[in-house]
């Protein structure tokens, strides 16, 4: 039988705990007694943990999920609600007693991390979507209802409290709600790269169906005039809007651009060509990030994912753009756990930030904090880091994934789940595509209240 703590994941839950609470512990495992002891170099005092080994290596979705209410017991909770404990079946009540030398708690709350940051849930998965991605309603949260709480951070908060009653003069780091704006660069311009003919079949589009003679103009417009760079005219240039909005909150934009052609799903422009080696160069000169998305078929292709990355380096090199690292996200959100983990490794990227579901928002790995990644199959830590996305625009605006709603009760449900990364001291990493504001102003009104810095 399988167990989750091995020496290299107890290894790198230290480096977790370390990053979350800015204090080095021994996990020191006692299989004999079912759990696993938290404690402080040189010291005697500990927390013993409940260990739960086989549970969350378990590759499937079936799991039981209790509830505790943490109030109840004394214990503050970051969120309101009892606190949802996937794996978990009859909690002993109460669930965290104190002992002769510290606590003890009786819930895995380092398997649960495990569990869920390492995606141990999706490995191997065969009930997949029309791309070929794991969906949030085949998983445990969805099922479970805790899709839309970030249940790992929840725990720790718990655990915080623990360490902090065991170890009264540890100061625990306090982390600062930060904001992260992304953009999958799929379509710079919607006429420049494609032929004529498509353009032409998409203006009468605008004049016959549509009744609309601005766009019907704009289109030839913006197909004729486009030279070395975008056209201001163009409906999917936002660049400029993006940055600007983006340094009037004291944010960082990242644009991920598709770097090879694998489907007719990928993009129509090539990074190579001189008006997107402009736009590169003018988001660079603007102080924002140029970062990875590999096409569309490279999911499963490691040696893929490898050469487009290359390919995109080579073209900073050649326009003298100097960045200290390279990040990114898939195409279409497409994943396979952990084949595509380990491709990104392996190419030498420092991020990603695919780590969402398409058809649903929230909390795929439970947390809004970046961490350290992990792989499940051969149990080893990788350099390359995860930085979980929480929101995708698509997912909730328009129903493109799912149930169409009004744009105000999207507008509610993002900025909940922004309050909730608020709430943990985490991270709000939101997802808007460069050409998702067609239709009018209010798209855009709606992003800029999104990431308005109201700390």
């Amino acid at each position: 039988m399988r167990f989750w703590h091995t020496a290299a994941a107890l290894t790198w839950l230290q480096t977790i705990l370390k990053e979350r609470f800015g204090h080095t512990f021994d996990l020191l495992p006692q299989p004999e007694a079912n759990h696993i002891a938290l404690c402080v170099p040189g010291d005697a005092r500990c927390i013993q943990l409940a260990l739960d080994g086989s549970t969350f290596t378990r590759t499937d979705s079936s799991l039981g999920c209790a509830r505790w209410n943490a109030l109840d017991e004394g214990w503050d909770t970051a969120l309101p609600g009892s606190l949802p404990a996937p794996g978990g079946h009859d909690l002993c009540a109460p669930l965290i007693t104190a002992t002769e030398s510290g606590w003890h708690i009786g819930y895995d709350i380092l398997g649960l991390t495990y569990w869920m940051l390492t995606r141990q849930e999706e490995v191997g998965r065969t009930d997949l979507d029309n791309h070929a991605r794991f969906p949030a309603t085949a998983s445990h949260g969805y099922m479970h209802n805790y899709l839309e709480r970030p249940i790992v951070d929840e725990w720790l908060h718990v655990l915080g409290q623990v360490i902090g009653r065991t170890w009264p003069g540890i100061r625990l780091t306090r982390h600062r709600f930060e904001v992260k704006v992304s953009h999958d660069v799929d379509s710079p311009s919607l006429y420049a790269f494609k032929p004529w003919r498509l353009v032409a079949r998409m203006m009468a589009g605008h004049i016959l169906k549509r009744r609309d003679l601005g766009a019907f103009c704009t289109a030839a417009l913006v197909k004729q005039m486009t030279k070395g760079t975008l056209h201001p005219a163009d409906p999917h240039n936002t660049f400029e809007w993006l940055m600007d909005v983006s340094e009037a909150n004291n944010l960082t934009s990242a644009f991920y651009f598709i770097c090879g052609r694998t489907s007719d799903m990928d993009a129509d422009y090539e990074p190579g060509h001189p008006i997107i080696r402009a736009l590169m160069r003018r988001i660079h000169e603007r102080g924002h990030e140029i970062g990875l998305h590999p096409s569309y078929g490279t999911y499963q292709r490691p040696a893929l994912v490898a050469q487009e990355a290359e390919r995109l380096k080579a073209i900073l090199a050649e326009e003298n753009i100097q960045q200290s690292a390279i990040g990114g996200r898939m195409h279409y959100l497409r994943w396979e756990q952990p084949t595509t983990l380990q491709a990104w490794n392996d190419a030498g990227l420092a991020y990603d930030s695919t780590l969402g579901y398409a058809d649903r928002p929230g909390f795929r790995c439970g947390t809004c904090f970046e961490y350290p990644a992990f792989n499940p199959a051969s149990l080893q830590p990788m350099s390359l880091r995860i930085r979980p996305l929480v929101v995708m625009e698509c997912t909730i605006i328009g129903g493109v994934y799912s149930e169409a709603i009004s744009l105000g009760s999207a507008e509610s449900k993002i900025l909940e789940l922004k309050g909730k990364c608020r709430a943990l001291g985490g991270c709000f990493t939101l997802l808007w595509h460069n050409s998702f504001f067609t239709g009018g102003v209010s798209l855009k009104k709606v992003y800029e209240r999104l990431i308005e810095d109201k700390s």
